[in-house]
């Protein structure tokens, strides 16, 4: 699956979700989509002499459903048809940055070559900064996890992160989703993006720095020479000596240089010589070899990763709304709901109930994979020692509660904690509100439902999870329509 076409089913989806009420998609219009989808899936496979695929299939659905609502509402459809991101700073930057590189012997002074000249060496010095941050950044896990520049990230993979206009509420809610959750999943993408361009702005910089030394020389004669108050020629030879290694190793022909000429060339004393040309070599050559080839070869290896994601995009296909879809056309394994029931134990009705709600949510195909009950008290560590928690093929895992119960921090917070750390996809919260129904009653229970409702939610989003209220005892109470209420992190 390409970028652009999981971007059409990312915003597909989005416009499901918020579509609650089918206003802007009817039940007609979907079941149109999946229908003609299928068939055209299927025509895909007949063509290419291969079995129907579940991308193929998401791709027309999504085309589908995009291309009937951008014919009923063209602000929509100018949306879709949107270039997203900033694409021109891709091309601009390095283009930018090559003119600023030309223009800096304006900032030294453009008649002389001086040795110790401070825009070069800065340039020299940034760049190996540059590489053993690189290489922290590399070998230390730690440092991996400090990502910075989300904004900037965002802005470049959406654009202006607003919806337009003249939309329908469900439709502007879609867009709004969709840019929200588009900013993270094309978040890989977009760094390796931006880490070719910054290589290459870095490369187009010492490029047009090189090219300006030796567009002046042709028509200048330099002066060469250099001046310091703290060093003396001793130490400017060493200095000099260290820089230029790389150069004059790996270039033979270029002539080196002693001590007595260092002393010979310093500023003041018989002042610079006309002798630019064989410094204006030293320090293109040791732009070329520290600056300009390793920033091209990382912007290849940026550049390769964007290309790869761009035509793999990496779209958890594992999510319960594509799940549910692909269970439509019988492309995959049956999903399973792996349920973690928290002091509860389900009886008959109730546990029927979960299979329906995991039938609703996951497809008609799905499993329940129920485990024993955790205890109260008892460490999450204890209770789940025999569970593998990234046990393979587990489409969804969530904690069952009982909405009778209070929340508290030292027994669920710490179950929830503790399946956040160990759980690589994420977990979702069923509360099941029947037993506080059967309990209270309905008439009388409904407002202090509604409350616990609210605190329930509001603690589980503080352990980092999503939860959705069920009633098992009727489980289309509470629909899970296309995976709702069980939205997972996607993989990245």
């Amino acid at each position: 699956m390409n970028e652009q076409v999981a971007r059409n089913v990312v915003l597909a989806r989005a416009i499901e979700h918020a579509d609650v009420g089918h206003t802007v998609l009817s039940d007609d219009d979907r079941k149109y989509a999946t229908r003609s989808a299928r068939e055209l899936a299927a025509w895909q496979a007949a063509d290419s002499h291969t079995a129907v695929n579940q991308q193929h299939f998401l791709q027309q659905r999504a085309e589908q459903i995009l291309k009937r609502l951008g014919e009923r509402t063209p602000a929509f459809g100018a949306f879709q048809r949107r270039a997203p991101g900033m694409r021109g700073i891709w091309f601009a930057l390095p283009f930018i940055a090559f003119v600023l590189g030309a223009a800096l012997d304006r900032i030294a002074d453009p008649h002389r070559v001086d040795l110790l000249s401070a825009p070069l060496l800065i340039i020299i010095a940034w760049n190996l900064l540059v590489y053993l941050g690189l290489l922290i950044w590399a070998v230390v896990p730690a440092a991996r996890k400090k990502k910075s520049g989300a904004p900037l990230l965002r802005r470049l993979s959406v654009g202006k992160a607003v919806a337009p206009r003249k939309l329908p509420t469900a439709l502007a809610e879609g867009v709004a989703h969709f840019l929200a959750d588009w900013a993270v999943l094309s978040e890989p993408l977009t760094r390796a993006r931006l880490s070719r361009t910054v290589h290459l702005a870095a490369a187009g910089f010492a490029l047009g720095a090189v090219a300006s030394l030796y567009a002046r020389g042709l028509l200048t004669q330099y002066v060469t020479g250099w001046e310091s108050t703290f060093l003396d020629a001793q130490q400017v030879h060493t200095l000099l000596s260290w820089l230029f290694t790389p150069a004059l190793t790996v270039f033979p022909f270029l002539q080196g240089f002693t001590l007595a000429e260092i002393e010979q060339l310093r500023f003041g004393g018989s002042a610079g010589l006309p002798v630019g040309e064989r410094w204006v070599h030293l320090y293109g050559a040791t732009l070329l070899l520290l600056v300009i080839i390793p920033r091209v070869l990382l912007a290849i290896v940026a550049g390769l990763r964007a290309r790869h994601l761009s035509r793999h995009f990496p779209l958890d296909l594992d999510q319960p709304y594509y799940r549910k879809l692909a269970d439509s056309i019988g492309t995959s394994a049956p999903a399973v709901l792996r349920v973690i029931p928290y002091t509860y134990t389900l009886d008959e009705p109730r546990d029927r109930g979960l299979w329906a709600i995991a039938a609703a949510a996951l497809g008609g195909q799905a499993r329940v994979q129920l485990l024993p009950s955790v205890a109260y008290g008892i460490e999450p560590k204890d209770a789940l020692r025999e569970t593998m928690l990234n046990e393979a093929g587990i489409t969804v895992t969530t904690v069952l509660f009982s909405l009778a119960a209070t929340p508290e921090k030292e027994n669920h917070g710490a179950l929830l904690d503790y399946l956040v750390k160990h759980v690589p996809r994420g977990v979702a919260v069923l509360l099941d509100e029947s037993a506080l129904l059967e309990r209270i009653g309905d008439q009388v229970g409904a407002e202090r439902a509604a409350e616990r409702h609210s605190l329930w939610r509001q603690f589980c989003s503080f352990h980092g999870t999503s939860a959705h209220v069920v009633n098992l005892l009727e489980p289309d109470k509470y629909p899970l329509e296309l995976g709702a209420g069980l939205t997972l992190p996607e993989l990245r």
